[in-house]
């Protein structure tokens, strides 16, 4: 994890400021177009109910859905930096009537409750889980952050390379049953079946 998010996201800003480059997209553009394929068939909701992405970065996720047809969308990062990247990605899209930006630690402040139809989380699971102190107080905060700003029966959509599907439907057992696992690339080795990331749909139950 690097020592400063700001620093990563100034330096893509001022790529994209001069040659147009967006950046990094985390797990790449598949993660999102795998994201975006479940959605349209497995969706039951509406394009105008209210996503929000945790630990947007540059946005990218956003743009996406925003292509797909969704009206109320919410990018989430502490970073101020990476706000500002998105921000600027979003308004040469023309989608800022979509799309909007909050700079928030989702650990140490507070959103509105019940409020997101569909929480998306593409590594940023993943970065708490690597702090270097009191992770699992972290992970475990995190978790009940996520439970209380999903409607009951909301979604939560979770891309992770450090967990596998069963450690991530334990982990959060408490507050989210599965869903679905959305399929991603496998391999073989020494005559075992695994997976560089992994990609899981919960859903609130209480």
């Amino acid at each position: 994890m690097p020592d400063s998010w700001d620093d990563v996201y100034n330096k893509e800003l001022n790529n994209f400021s001069d040659h147009g480059d967006v950046g990094e997209v985390w797990f790449g553009e598949e993660s999102i177009f795998r994201i975006i394929r479940w959605l349209r068939y497995n969706y039951n909701g509406s394009k105008e109910d209210l996503i929000i992405d945790l630990g947007c970065g540059n946005g990218m996720m956003l743009v996406e859905l925003a292509r797909e047809g969704y009206q109320h969308l919410v990018g989430l990062d502490y970073s101020k930096q990476a706000i500002k990247l998105a921000s600027s990605i979003i308004s040469k899209q023309e989608m800022d009537s979509v799309v909007s930006f909050k700079e928030c630690d989702l650990l140490s402040e507070k959103l509105e409750s019940s409020a997101y139809s569909v929480a998306l989380d593409k590594g940023t699971y993943d970065a708490i889980s690597l702090s270097p102190i009191q992770v699992k107080e972290k992970c475990s905060l995190y978790i009940k952050k996520v439970h209380d700003i999903v409607k009951p029966n909301g979604l939560f959509i979770i891309t992770t390379c450090n967990w596998t599907d069963k450690e991530i439907i334990s982990q959060f057992s408490e507050y989210f049953g599965l869903h679905s696992v959305i399929p991603t690339p496998e391999f073989k080795f020494a005559g075992k079946v695994g997976k560089l990331v992994s990609c899981i749909v919960l859903q609130r139950i209480n």
